[in-house]
C-alpha cells in the first residue's frame, strides 16, 4: 500500500489536492454538495491505490538477441518474454527498455492485460563497434485513468557485439610466407610407389619401430614411416593501437579505420586457412584465449577480438609476442603516424618474418594532432622502407581493397612507397 501511495502520479495528486480543498471550502461555506465532490475527488486516487496494491502480479522476463554478434550498421532483432504467474491478470503494464544510446532510442510498449505471457520485438543497429548491454526492462503498473504508477526494475541483461566493418580484399600468393608444424612434404624416390609416399628419411631419435624396411632396402638408407600432422600456415596480424599515432575522433578517426583494415586482413586470411593472430603494438595477443597451436580462428574470433580495442597510452612498438609461440610466417602490420624511435622493433619484426607487408596510414589526412598526440616527422613509409617491409600508403577516404591491391601487386600507389620483400 505504501509503494502504491509512492507511485500517485501528479494527476493523482492533483485530484487529492482538489479534493482536500473542495472538502475544506464546502465545509468553510457550507455547501454540501462541495462536499461530495471534494470526497468523490479524494475516493478516487485512494481506491486506485487500494486496487493496484492488492493486484497479484509475479512477472517475469526472457530476452533473446538475435544474433548476438552483427557487424557496424547490421540490424539486430530482440525479442522480449514477459510472463506473468500472478493468480490474477496484472494491471496495465508500461515496459520500458533500456538501451545504451549508441543503439538507438529506448523502446517502450504498452500491455493492456497480460494474462500469461506476452512476446515483445524490437530492432536496434549500431554505427559503431563495440560491446553494448541491453537492458534492463522496467516495469510500470499502472490504472487507465493514470493517477498511480508504480516500477518494478528486471535485473537481467543480455549482450550485443558490433564487430568492426570489414570489405573482401583480393587473394593474393603468399606461398613463401607458410609456416608450420608437420613432416616435410614427401620427396621423390626412385622407383618410387604408392606406398613410398608415406615413409621419410630417419632421423636421429625416431623410433626404431617406425622403419619401413622395404622402402629402406630399395632407397639405400634407413626410412621411417612419417606421421600424419597437419600443415599449418600463419599469419600475424599487427593492429597499431597507440593513441598518439592517430587522428580524429569517434567513428571517423584514423584508428577506427586501422580496426576495420586489420579486421578485414584477419579475416580474409582466415578464409585463406591461416592460422591468424592478433596483436596490438601494446603487446597484446587478442585471440590467444581461443587459439591453440593447430586451430585456425572463426570468423566469430577474429571479429570478436576487435571489437572492444581501444587506444593506448604507449609510445613505442612493444614485441614480447615475437618470443612466443607461433612466431613465422606472414606478418602484416596496420600502422599509424611514425617518429622513428620504432626502428628497432620495425627491424626484428621483419626478420621473423619471411614476408613483412604494411598498410600504413598517412594520419595527418584526418587531421593535426590533438591533445596527447605527437607529431609525425619523419616519413614512416621510408622507415619501413629500409627496414625491408613492403608499404602502401592509406590516405583518409581511400578504399582499402584498392590499397590492398596495390600492396600485394607490388605497385606503388598514388603519393606512396613500395619495398619489395620475398613475396611470390
Amino acid at each position: 500500500m505504501r509503494e502504491a501511495l509512492r507511485g500517485l502520479t501528479v494527476r493523482g495528486r492533483a485530484f487529492l489536492a482538489a479534493g482536500i480543498t473542495a472538502t475544506v471550502c464546502a465545509i468553510v461555506l457550507g455547501q454540501p454538495g462541495l462536499t461530495r465532490i471534494g470526497v468523490l475527488l479524494i475516493a478516487l486516487p485512494l481506491l486506485v491505490v487500494a486496487v493496484v496494491a492488492r493486484s497479484r502480479y509475479r512477472l517475469g522476463l526472457q530476452r533473446v538477441v538475435a544474433p548476438g554478434v552483427v557487424a557496424a550498421g547490421q540490424p539486430a532483432k530482440v525479442r522480449v518474454t514477459i510472463s506473468n504467474s500472478g493468480g490474477l491478470p496484472a494491471a496495465p503494464l508500461l515496459l520500458e527498455e533500456s538501451v545504451p544510446f549508441a543503439l538507438g532510442a529506448q523502446p517502450r510498449f504498452v500491455v493492456r492485460r497480460l494474462r500469461r505471457t506476452r512476446e515483445l520485438d524490437y530492432q536496434v543497429r549500431a554505427e559503431v563497434r563495440g560491446r553494448f548491454e541491453l537492458g534492463p526492462m522496467t516495469a510500470h503498473v499502472g490504472d487507465p485513468f493514470g493517477l498511480v504508477r508504480v516500477g518494478r526494475t528486471f535485473s537481467s541483461t543480455a549482450p550485443l557485439i558490433v564487430t568492426p566493418r570489414t570489405v573482401p580484399l583480393d587473394p593474393i600468393t603468399l606461398t613463401t610466407a607458410r609456416s608450420g608444424s608437420g613432416d616435410n612434404r614427401p620427396r621423390a624416390f626412385a622407383g618410387a610407389s604408392a606406398e613410398d609416399v608415406t615413409v621419410r628419411e630417419y632421423r636421429r631419435g625416431d623410433d626404431l619401430r617406425r622403419v619401413h624396411w622395404r622402402s629402406s632396402a630399395r632407397v639405400g638408407e634407413l626410412m621411417v614411416r612419417r606421421e600424419e600432422q597437419h600443415w599449418q600456415a600463419r599469419a600475424t596480424v599487427v593492429l597499431d593501437n597507440r593513441f598518439g599515432a592517430h587522428r580524429g575522433g569517434g567513428s571517423s578517426a584514423s584508428f577506427e579505420t586501422a580496426v576495420s583494415a586489420a579486421a578485414s586482413v584477419a579475416l580474409h586470411l582466415s578464409e585463406r586457412g591461416y592460422a591468424v593472430r592478433l596483436v596490438t603494438t601494446d603487446g597484446r595477443d587478442l585471440t590467444a584465449w581461443q587459439r591453440s597451436s593447430l586451430d585456425v580462428p572463426s570468423r566469430a574470433t577474429l571479429l570478436e577480438a576487435l571489437a572492444m580495442i581501444g587506444t593506448v597510452p604507449a609510445l613505442g612498438l612493444e614485441i614480447d609476442w615475437l618470443d612466443g609461440p607461433g612466431v613465422g610466417g606472414l606478418l602484416v602490420a596496420v600502422l599509424g603516424g611514425m617518429d622513428g624511435t620504432e626502428a628497432p622493433a620495425l627491424r626484428r619484426m621483419r626478420q621473423q618474418s619471411p614476408a613483412a607487408l604494411a598498410l600504413l596510414l598517412d594520419v595527418d589526412t584526418w587531421g593535426l594532432a590533438g591533445p596527447g598526440q605527437t607529431a609525425t616527422p619523419i616519413d614512416g613509409a621510408a622507415l619501413l622502407g629500409t627496414q625491408g617491409w613492403r608499404t602502401t600508403l592509406l590516405r583518409s577516404g581511400d578504399r582499402l581493397e584498392s590499397a590492398w591491391r596495390q600492396l600485394a601487386a607490388g605497385l606503388p600507389a598514388s603519393g606512396s612507397t613500395t619495398t619489395a620483400t620475398g613475396v611470390s
